[in-house]
């Protein structure tokens, strides 16, 4: 096992891994739901995993949306009856006071605004081309959004490549939890049909995060 990660002194909490701390309501192929794993595994965070497939319609039960009336993964659950949705929201909660949360102010500033960025300007054209690519039939009618969404997709791309031509990640010097919130469906952008050859300083920042310690694959 990896040791805990840390930045600046501050190292991330181990507890027993026989005594899961979390509940994770999730899909394992789902970008969002690998965001919170892959926090909770460098973090060494004890949790449980409970797979939801939202494609076949889990998560609209009358049992899910008792815990998440918005019908989503991933959903974590930090105390019995106690339940956090929304990914990002998820990665700041577990990163509180760890490694993966900057110590600076603006730093802490910075990751939120490429979480904004991920969630408004990114995965809305990356994952959703990644959907309609890889999980609908060839025939299916949002075949026909393709060519818009990989030209705002692209536009996505071009900004990060810009941003980490500068430095080694998004909120400086270190990796953090907006780093982890764009890797998990940048690393992925070619089952949406992304070339991501054009993008080298993007390419160097996905290798990387990978080198990080305690990193898992989606």
């Amino acid at each position: 096992m990896s040791m805990p990660f840390e930045d600046g002194g501050r190292i991330a909490p181990v507890y027993p891994m026989s005594t899961p701390r979390y509940t994770v309501y999730g899909m394992r192929s789902s970008g969002n739901c690998y965001k919170v794993r892959l926090a909770l595994e460098q973090l060494h965070l004890p949790y449980r995993w409970v797979e939801v497939n939202s494609v076949a319609g889990e998560t609209r039960k009358p049992d899910f949306l008792a815990r998440n009336p918005n019908g989503k993964v991933p959903l974590l659950e930090v105390e019995p009856g106690k339940y956090l949705p929304e990914s990002n929201a998820i990665l700041c909660y577990l990163a509180e006071n760890t490694g993966l949360s900057p110590a600076g102010r603006w730093e802490r500033a910075q990751a939120l605004q490429w979480m904004f960025f991920e969630q408004y300007s990114h995965e809305p054209y990356v994952a959703v081309a990644r959907f309609i690519a890889k999980y609908l039939p060839a025939d299916n009618p949002r075949a026909a959004e393709l060519p818009r969404l990989r030209e705002r997709g692209h536009q996505a791309l071009g900004v990060m490549e810009g941003h980490l031509q500068r430095q080694p990640f998004f909120a400086g010097a270190c990796y953090s939890v907006a780093d982890i919130a764009l890797f998990a469906y940048t690393h992925c952008a070619a089952d949406g049909g992304f070339d991501l050859s054009p993008y080298q300083a993007v390419r160097d920042w996905l290798a990387r995060v990978q080198s990080q310690p305690g990193f898992v694959s989606m």
